[in-house]
C-alpha cells in the first residue's frame, strides 16, 4: 500500500466525516460519555486500520472513517423483514455510503480515480481478491468483536450468534484471525465460550 501523499486534503475529508456523523442523533456511551453513534464507529475503525495498516492510503483511511456515513438516515425497518429484505438494505447503504463519501472527496480536490476506488472499497468489490477490501473487512470484524458483540450477544439466541460468528469469522483473513484471538481474553468467560464454541 502507497502511504498517503496529501495529509490536508485528507484531514479535510476526516473532518467533514465526522462533522457530518456528529449529527447522529443516536448516542452511545463511550469512556469519556455520551457519543454520536456513527461519530464513534468511525473513529474505531480508523484506530483499528491504523494498528494493522499505518501506511494505508487516504482512499483506505477515507472508506473505513466513512464506513457508515449517515447511516441512521435509511433505518432497517424501512425494508421488509428477512434475508431479503436485509440484503437490499446493506446494498442500499452501500451504494449510499459511496455516493456520500464521493461527494466529500471531490469538493476536498481528489480526482475520480481516487474516489471510484474509496467507492469500491466501501461497496467491498473483489473481497478476497483484493488485500485492502480484505484489510477494511478485518477492521470491520475486529470493531464488531471488541466493541460490539457483547451488547449484539444479549439480544439474540446462542445459535443465531454461532452463525453469525462462523459467518464473520469466515469473511477474515489470517492476520484477522490472529488478531482477533488477542481480544478473546477481554471478553466474558460467558462470551468466550460462545467464540470459542463457534470456531470449534
Amino acid at each position: 500500500m502507497t502511504p498517503s501523499t496529501d495529509s490536508g486534503k485528507l484531514e479535510h475529508v476526516i473532518q467533514r466525516i465526522d462533522a457530518v456523523n456528529s449529527e447522529d442523533p443516536n448516542l452511545e456511551t463511550a469512556a469519556d460519555g455520551p457519543r454520536p453513534k456513527e461519530l464513534l464507529y468511525g473513529q474505531r475503525m480508523s484506530a483499528w486500520l491504523d494498528r494493522l495498516a499505518p501506511d494505508a492510503p487516504d482512499t483506505l483511511r477515507i472508506a473505513a472513517r466513512g464506513q457508515h456515513i449517515r447511516r441512521w438516515t435509511i433505518p432497517r425497518d424501512e425494508y421488509p423483514e428477512g434475508k431479503q429484505g436485509y440484503h437490499a438494505w446493506r446494498k442500499a447503504l452501500a451504494a449510499f455510503h459511496a455516493e456520500t463519501l464521493g461527494a466529500i472527496m471531490a469538493d476536498a480536490g481528489y480526482g475520480q480515480e481516487q474516489i471510484a476506488r474509496t467507492q469500491a472499497l466501501v461497496r467491498k468489490e473483489n473481497l478476497r481478491a483484493d488485500p485492502e477490501t480484505q484489510l477494511l473487512e478485518d477492521v470491520i470484524c475486529l470493531v464488531f468483536l471488541q466493541y460490539y458483540f457483547a451488547d449484539f450477544a444479549g439480544k439474540h439466541p446462542e445459535q443465531k450468534l454461532i452463525t453469525i460468528l462462523r459467518k464473520t469469522w469466515r469473511k477474515m483473513s489470517p492476520l484477522g484471525h490472529e488478531t482477533a484471538k488477542t481480544l478473546l481474553p477481554a471478553l466474558s468467560a460467558e462470551h468466550r465460550a460462545l467464540v470459542e464454541k463457534a470456531l470449534n
